[in-house]
C-alpha cells in the first residue's frame, strides 16, 4: 500500500553542497564496512552483538530533527512505532547508494489539508522501534515526516546515520507544536472559494448606497483624501492582522484568545456586535425581495401617483419641456418638503406603511407581506449554514462557511460574489447613454477642500472603511481559521482591499449617473435627488429604473443584485456568531447530536424574533436606531482593542514569527508599525470626535426622544462592556497572587505551564513592550 510520502526528493540541507559531495565517499565506505562486520557477527550468531547495534541505533543525535533514521546492513528495519511507513532502500554500491534520494510517490491523500494536522499528514508522536530481519543486504530508513519540504542531513554523530529534517522558516523560533490546533477543522475547496468569501463579506451593500452619498455630502473627491488616509492607516492593517491570527491558530473570534486570555471579551463584543447588525440587516434584504416581487407586475407600482397610497403631495415630472423645467427651478428650495415623488410615496406608504405610526410609542403591527419575505430571506441563510463546509465522510462540530447550500459547497459564492459588478456594468452602460448624466458624475467628483476642515467627515470617512472592510467583526477571523497553514492570506488582504475600494468608487459613478438624469429630468437641484441610506435605494433608483425602456427587466436585475450583495454579509455576520460559540463550547457541542444544525437554527429564530420589530409601521425608527448604534462606536472599540492585545500583550515578535511560519516571509515596518501605534491612534480620535460631537438622532422630520437614545447607547455598550467584563472574570478565576495572575492572563495558554514552572515572564520584560 502506498503512502503520502512516498518517494519524495531528498537533498543536501543547511551544507555546503560540495562539502555533502567529499564526505560522502568515505562515509559510504564506512557504511560499508560496517555492513560487512555486521554479516560477520550476525553469522557467529552474536546476541550481544544485536543487543549493542541495538542501543547504538537509539542513540541521540547531536542536530535536532523531527525523526531519525537507523541502519542494519543486510537486516531490514521496521516502522514500527512511527507515523509512517516510508522507507528508503540502500544497496551496498555506491550508484545504488545515490539513487536512493529519489522515491516515488502516490498522490497527496484526500485527507491532507496542508495544516500538518494528525487526520491528514502523520506525526512525530515518539522515537521509531527498530527490528532486524533476514532481509536481503540493504539500509532501510523508516521516516514519518511533517508535510514540508525534506531535505537530507549527514548527522556527525559517534553512529552515522541519514536523518530527515524539515525546511521551516519557524524552526528556532516558533515551535509548531506549540499551539494547539483543531486536528478535525474542516479547510476550503480552493483559495479562491475563501477569497471571494471575504470579497463578498466586505463587498455589501454600504458599498452601494453608503458611500456614494458620503462622497457627495462631504465635498465630493475632497472626501477620498481622508477615506484613503484611514484606508491605509487604519482599516488594512487590522483586516490583515485577522487574516493572521484566523489562520495561523485556526480559531473562532472567541476561543482565538488563547494567545491572551485577558482580551477574550474581545471576542464576545466581535460577536454581539455581529448579531446586532443581523437584527436590522436582513431587513434590507425583505424589502429587496418585495421590490423584486413588484418588480414582476404589468406596471411598475412606483412610476405613477395613481395609486391608493398617494396623496396630494405626490408630484411626477417625467415630460417636462424647457420651460416648465425652468419655473421648476424657482420651487427647489421648497420642493423638499413640499412634494414628494412617486418613488419615496411607494417605499414609505405603501413598503413601510408609515403613515399608521408617529414614532416609537405606535409601532403597530407586522406588515405580513414584509413578513413572508422576512421568512423566505432567513431560510436561506438556514440553508446556507447549517451544514457547514465540505462533507467527506466525517462528521465536525466546528464547521463553516458562509454560503453553502449543501452539496454545493463554495459554488454559490460564484454567483454571490460576481453578479453585482455584471449588473452594475450593465446599467452603468445603460446610464451614460442617458441626458444628464454626465452632470452627475461631475457633482460627484468635484472636490470641495473646505469640507476638510470638518471633523464629521473624519469620523464619517473611519466609519464608513472599517465597516465596509469589515475589521472588527470577527468574520474575517472565522473564515480564516479555514484556510490551510501556508496560505497566502497577505496576497488575499490586498486583492480585497482593492476589489473593495473600487467598487465603492464604481458604485459611486453608476448611483450619480442616474441621480444627474433624473436631475435633468425633474428640473430640480441634484442636492434634493440624493439620500442616505435606504432612501438612495428604494426611492432613487427606483424612480431613474423606472424611466428607462424595459424598465421591468432593469429593476429584476438592480433588486436581485442588491440581494445577492447583501446575502454574502448577512451569512458572515451570522457565521461569525455560530462559529464564535460553537468553537468557544465546543465541549458542550460535540457531546451532542445534530449540535452544528440546532444552534444554527436556535440563532436564526432569535434573529427573526427581533427583525419582526422592523416590519411594523413603526419599524423604520427602529432600523435606523439599529443602524445608528449596533455597529458604530462599538465596532471600533472592537477593532482598537483587537490591535492592542495583539501588538502590545501578544507581542509583534510573536505575531511576526508566526506569519513568517506560514508565508515564510516576516511583515515589513509599515505593517508593524501601524499595528503598534498608527491603527489605534487613528481609532482612539475617531471615537472621541464620535462622542464629543455626538448629534442628536433624526429620522426625517421624526427627532427620536431621551429614552430611545439612551436605548441606543445601552446596546451599544453591551457589546462594549464585554472586553471589561472579560478582563475581570479572567483575573477572578485564574489561581495565584495577583502577579501571578496577571503574568498568565496576559501569556498564551500553551506558556502557562512553563511560567509557573520556572516563574519567568517574557512580558514583564522591556525587549517585548519595545520591540517594533
Amino acid at each position: 500500500m502506498s503512502h503520502v510520502y512516498d518517494n519524495i526528493p531528498l537533498k543536501p540541507f543547511k551544507r555546503d553542497k560540495l562539502a555533502v559531495e567529499q564526505k560522502s565517499s568515505s562515509r559510504i565506505s564506512t557504511i560499508q564496512n560496517n555492513l560487512k562486520q555486521e554479516d560477520e557477527k550476525k553469522r557467529k550468531g552474536s546476541a550481544d552483538f544485536l543487543k549493542s547495534c541495538s542501543a547504538q541505533v537509539q542513540k541521540k543525535t547531536k542536530s535536532k530533527s523531527i525523526s531519525e533514521m537507523f541502519f542494519k546492513g543486510q537486516n531490514g528495519v521496521s516502522s514500527e512505532g512511527f507515523g509512517s511507513n516510508d522507507t528508503i532502500c540502500a544497496e551496498k554500491s555506491d550508484e545504488d547508494l545515490k539513487k536512493t534520494t529519489t522515491i516515488h510517490s502516490t498522490p497527496t491523500s484526500t485527507l491532507d489539508d496542508g495544516y500538518e494536522s494528525s487526520n491528514s499528514t502523520p506525526l512525530v508522536s515518539g522515537k521509531g522501534r527498530t527490528k532486524l530481519s533476514n532481509a536481503s543486504s540493504s539500509l532501510i530508513i523508516p521516516c514519518t515526516l511533517r508535510k514540508k519540504d525534506l531535505h537530507v542531513q549527514l548527522e556527525e554523530d559517534e553512529h552515522e546515520s541519514f536523518v530527515l529534517s524539515p525546511t521551516s522558516s519557524q524552526a528556532g523560533e516558533v515551535d509548531p507544536d506549540s499551539f494547539t490546533a483543531d486536528d478535525n477543522r474542516e479547510t476550503w475547496g480552493s483559495n479562491t472559494d475563501f477569497l471571494l468569501s471575504i470579497i463578498g463579506f466586505a463587498v455589501d451593500l454600504a458599498n452601494i448606497w453608503r458611500f456614494p452619498y458620503l462622497c457627495y455630502k462631504n465635498g465630493g473627491g475632497a472626501f477620498l483624501i481622508p477615506y484613503t488616509l484611514m484606508l491605509v492607516f487604519g482599516a488594512v492593517p487590522l483586516f490583515y492582522m485577522e487574516l493572521i491570527l484566523g489562520q495561523f491558530n485556526r480559531q473562532g473570534p472567541i476561543s482565538l484568545w488563547r494567545i491572551c486570555p485577558l482580551f477574550k471579551g474581545v471576542g464576545f463584543c466581535a460577536v454581539l456586535v455581529a448579531f446586532y447588525v443581523s437584527f436590522y440587516y436582513n431587513v434590507i434584504l425583505a424589502w429587496a425581495l418585495y421590490y423584486l416581487g413588484s418588480s414582476i407586475s404589468a406596471e411598475l407600482p412606483w412610476m405613477h401617483c395613481n395609486n391608493s397610497w398617494n396623496t396630494e403631495q405626490c408630484w411626477e415630472l417625467r415630460s417636462l419641456n424647457e420651460t416648465n423645467r425652468s419655473m421648476s427651478l424657482v420651487l427647489n428650495e421648497t420642493l423638499k418638503n413640499s412634494k414628494h415623488t412617486p418613488a419615496f410615496e411607494f417605499f414609505h406608504r405603501a413598503v413601510l406603511e408609515m403613515q399608521w405610526s408617529d414614532g416609537l410609542h405606535e409601532m403597530g403591527y407586522p406588515k405580513w407581506q414584509l413578513v413572508v419575505c422576512l421568512i423566505l430571506i432567513y431560510c436561506l441563510l438556514y440553508v446556507s449554514l447549517f451544514k457547514g463546509v465540505k462533507s467527506s465522510g466525517r462528521r465536525t462540530v466546528s464547521v463553516i462557511r458562509k454560503h453553502q447550500l449543501c452539496q454545493f459547497s463554495g459554488k454559490v459564492v460564484w454567483v454571490t460574489a460576481t453578479m453585482p459588478y455584471v449588473v452594475l456594468s450593465i446599467l452603468l452602460v445603460r446610464g451614460l447613454m442617458l441626458p444628464g448624466a454626465l452632470g452627475g458624475i461631475s457633482y460627484y467628483l468635484q472636490p470641495e477642500l473646505s469640507k476638510l476642515k470638518e471633523t464629521q467627515v473624519w469620523v464619517d470617512a473611519a466609519v464608513q472603511i472599517f465597516y465596509s472592510v469589515g475589521a472588527g467583526f470577527g468574520v474575517h477571523l472565522s473564515y480564516a481559521s479555514y484556510n490551510t497553514f501556508h496560505n497566502n492570506c497577505y496576497r488575499d488582504c490586498i486583492i480585497t482591499t482593492v476589489v473593495n475600494c473600487f467598487t465603492s468608487f464604481f458604485s459611486g459613478f453608476v448611483i450619480f449617473t442616474y441621480l444627474g438624469y433624473m436631475s435633468h429630468k425633474q428640473g430640480v437641484d441634484i442636492k434634493y435627488v440624493a439620500t442616505e441610506g435606504p432612501g438612495l435605494v428604494f426611492q432613487v433608483y427606483p424612480e431613474a429604473v423606472a424611466t428607462l425602456p424595459g424598465s421591468h427587466l432593469w429593476s429584476v436585475l438592480f433588486f436581485f443584485m442588491l440581494i445577492m450583495l447583501g446575502v454574502d454579509s448577512a451569512m458572515g455576520g451570522l457565521e461569525c456568531v455560530i462559529t464564535g460559540l460553537m468553537d468557544e463550547f465546543s465541549s458542550f457541542f460535540r457531546q451532542r447530536k445534530y449540535a452544528r444544525e440546532i444552534f444554527t437554527l436556535i440563532v436564526i429564530l432569535t434573529s427573526f424574533s427581533v427583525a419582526l420589530i422592523n416590519v411594523t409601521p413603526g419599524g423604520i425608527y427602529m432600523f435606523h436606531l439599529f443602524d445608528t448604534y449596533s455597529a458604530g462606536i462599538s465596532l471600533l472599540c472592537s477593532a482598537l482593542f483587537e490591535a492592542i492585545a495583539v501588538s502590545w500583550f501578544y507581542g509583534l515578535d510573536r505575531l511576526t514569527q508566526d506569519v513568517e511560519a506560514m508565508l515564510g516571509m516576516k511583515p515589513g515596518i509599515y505593517w508593524r508599525v501601524c499595528w503598534k501605534f498608527i491603527s489605534p491612534s487613528f481609532i482612539v480620535c475617531v471615537v472621541m470626535f464620535g462622542l464629543l460631537y455626538h448629534q442628536p438622532l433624526v429620522y426625517n422630520d421624526y427627532s427620536y426622544p431621551n429614552w430611545a437614545e439612551w436605548v441606543g447607547w445601552s446596546l451599544a455598550l453591551s457589546s462594549i462592556m464585554m472586553i471589561p467584563l472579560g478582563a475581570i472574570i479572567q483575573l477572578c478565576k485564574t489561581p495565584g497572587s495577583f502577579k501571578e495572575r496577571v503574568a498568565l492572563s496576559i501569556s498564551p495558554v500553551e506558556e502557562h505551564e512553563e511560567i509557573r514552572r520556572s516563574k519567568l515572564v517574557r512580558r514583564f520584560r522591556a525587549k517585548h513592550w519595545f520591540y517594533i
